[in-house]
């Protein structure tokens, strides 16, 4: 049962530093002479936490919804040099004394050992933390949101109107080869028109990021982030052998599939916009037509899948809406000018409420990332009863086992999408492809991270050469004649490179889980995998990350056994699903 308001008034504006510094400074104050106290400060400081979250969730969604709304930029920007740069010293300030009471009482030793993750991630922000890198965390997060509205700008002229580049990814599916060519220029020719502003924001990103760790006592960046995000249970040396299990045995499997494809289209050589096409000639598929379609058929696909499932995405709306998270609404779902790009769900912290951000355009790809974010809905509201709010959100490696399961164990059920057997087909057959064939991307934006920040003075050439080193290691087998400069600046329409660095490596941690929960809905029935499924997501984050695994009865494994064994099963079953 969900209990709030106790500490906090519900009415609070948390997103003035005024408003919330008293409850600060009434943590800090207040005497703890036992357990019992300690744990009831752990929940009134957890309130109060939710409410300063979800202020930012809010100003941060509007930010991303209106990126032309200078009004509403300008409250971010505001709630960014203004509030963060007081909230960061004070949130530390109550981790040392959290810290120091815990060890004074023995808070991990207790309730079971209810609260060593706990225990132990604060005492991790406590190392971290250091006054002079505020100013430097803000830098980034403005910078950040100048990327956003860089790309949220970019539109292009096609087909008689103008388009956002969302907008333009269906044509990428058209039977006709020069129409495929000319949206795929237009829209590279549109990058290439900011991507030196693009390179200059990330040259400003890259030593601010390496004299934050080195002031955290880091010789790089790499430490660090992997610090700061609470990597316990894997490091550096499981990220390269995830790398080279990609290699090893992700990208032959990937390049096979382009030589099919290649025969099949009747070409010498596959171009970049011949990857998304139907080999047998036919059209895009197209599994809806704006938000509530997109919305309806998403709930009547959960509902046949499992109606627990469906309940809890009803609860967000029926996808009209248009407004970011104005007057507590869950759902910005169509593509437009002057959004931010890609798509997210958010967790409003106080209210318990997700919103769900995406860039629609009746694309198959948008079914499926709808499908993925009502996954990471359903994760926030089956844990959204946990009363510590650090426990209502678990290592994102899990989380996005959470969002993946969600777009396999649909598949049987997409019939709400498509009516035509073979359009189901089509479209399973490409989830199922491509749920293997994202992992190689996975390595390489990783692969070029790590070299990144190990090497923060490098130059825009040395960059480059990089990059198209880790693209000819893992990339699509096509070529690039006479597009160089586009292909030279591809890693930009990445957006965690900017905004949450080192962040993708989840990704192939969780694709590899959720299809290992696939895979027992294949042996053991739909049933018994949502069941586990559910069972593990009730945990949140209160559990390490290899537990939170083994609730969901997976191993916490991503080396090349696991891997080459779960491309064996997907191959397997693609022999049963027609072309």
């Amino acid at each position: 049962m969900i209990v709030a308001n106790r500490f906090v008034p519900a009415d609070v504006d948390a997103s003035r530093w005024e408003n919330i510094e008293p409850f600060h400074k009434a943590l800090l104050e207040r005497p703890i002479d036992s357990i019992v106290a300690l744990e009831e400060w752990l929940l009134d400081r957890s309130e109060l936490d939710a409410a300063c979250s979800e202020a930012r969730a809010n100003l941060y969604i509007r930010m991303t919804c209106h990126t032309d709304d200078q009004q509403v930029q300008q409250a971010y920007t505001s709630y960014v040099e203004t509030v963060e740069p007081k909230l960061a010293p004070a949130g530390f300030e109550l981790d040392k004394r959290q810290t120091e009471l815990s060890r004074t009482f023995g808070l991990a030793e207790v309730s079971g050992g209810r609260y060593i993750v706990l225990d132990r991630d604060t005492a991790v922000e406590v190392d971290l933390f250091r006054d002079e890198n505020v100013p430097l965390n803000t830098q980034l997060t403005l910078l950040a949101q100048n990327y956003d509205q860089v790309i949220g700008a970019m539109t292009v002229e096609f087909d008689g109107q103008e388009r956002t580049l969302p907008q333009m990814g269906k044509y990428q599916e058209s039977t006709d080869r020069q129409v495929r060519e000319s949206a795929w220029r237009a829209v590279a020719d549109r990058r290439l028109k900011d991507s030196q502003a693009i390179d200059e924001l990330y040259e400003k990103m890259i030593p601010l990021r390496d004299t934050i760790a080195r002031n955290a006592g880091f010789e790089s960046f790499v430490g660090y982030a992997f610090m700061s995000k609470h990597r316990f249970d894997y490091g550096v040396e499981e990220c390269l052998a995830f790398h080279n299990a990609c290699e090893k045995v992700v990208v032959p499997f990937m390049r096979r599939l382009d030589d099919r494809r290649k025969k099949a289209l009747k070409l010498d050589k596959l171009r970049p916009w011949d990857l998304a096409v139907d080999t047998k000639g036919r059209p895009p598929l197209k599994p809806f037509e704006g938000g509530r379609e997109l919305m309806s058929r998403s709930v009547e696909t959960f509902r046949q899948l499992d109606p627990r499932l469906a309940a809890m995405l009803a609860e967000l709306g029926d996808g009209t809406t248009i407004q970011g998270s104005a007057d507590g609404v869950c759902l910005d779902l169509d593509s437009r000018k002057g959004k931010a790009p890609g798509g997210y769900q958010y967790m409003r912290d106080r209210s318990r409420k997700p919103f769900i951000f995406m860039n629609a355009a009746g694309l198959h790809r948008d079914m499926t990332t709808m499908l993925h974010e009502a996954g990471h809905a359903f994760h926030s509201l089956l844990s959204r009863d946990e009363p510590l709010v650090a426990y209502r959100h678990a290592p994102i490696e899990f989380c996005e086992v959470a969002s993946m399961s969600m777009e396999l164990l649909t598949m049987p059920h997409w019939r709400t999408f498509f009516k035509d057997k073979n359009d189901l087909a089509r479209a399973q057959r490409k989830q199922m492809e491509e749920s293997v064939t994202l992992l190689p991307w996975i390595a390489t934006i990783d692969a070029f991270q790590h070299w990144i920040y190990r090497h923060p003075t490098h130059t825009r050439d040395q960059r480059t050469a990089k990059w198209l080193e880790l693209d000819q290691r893992f990339g699509h087998e096509i070529a690039w004649d006479g597009l160089e400069p586009m292909r030279e600046k591809v890693w930009q329409r990445q957006g965690h490179l900017f905004d949450h660095p080192f962040y993708y490596i989840e990704y192939g941690i969780a694709q590899l889980g959720a299809l290992g929960l696939w895979v027992h809905s294949l042996e053991k029935g739909p049933e018994s995998a949502v069941d586990a499924y559910m069972s593990a997501m009730k945990l949140g984050g209160s559990r390490p990350l290899p537990e939170l695994f083994e609730a969901a009865g997976l191993a916490f494994e991503f080396g090349p056994d696991v891997v080459k064994r779960l491309v064996d099963r997907v191959e397997k079953e693609l022999e049963k699903v027609p072309e």
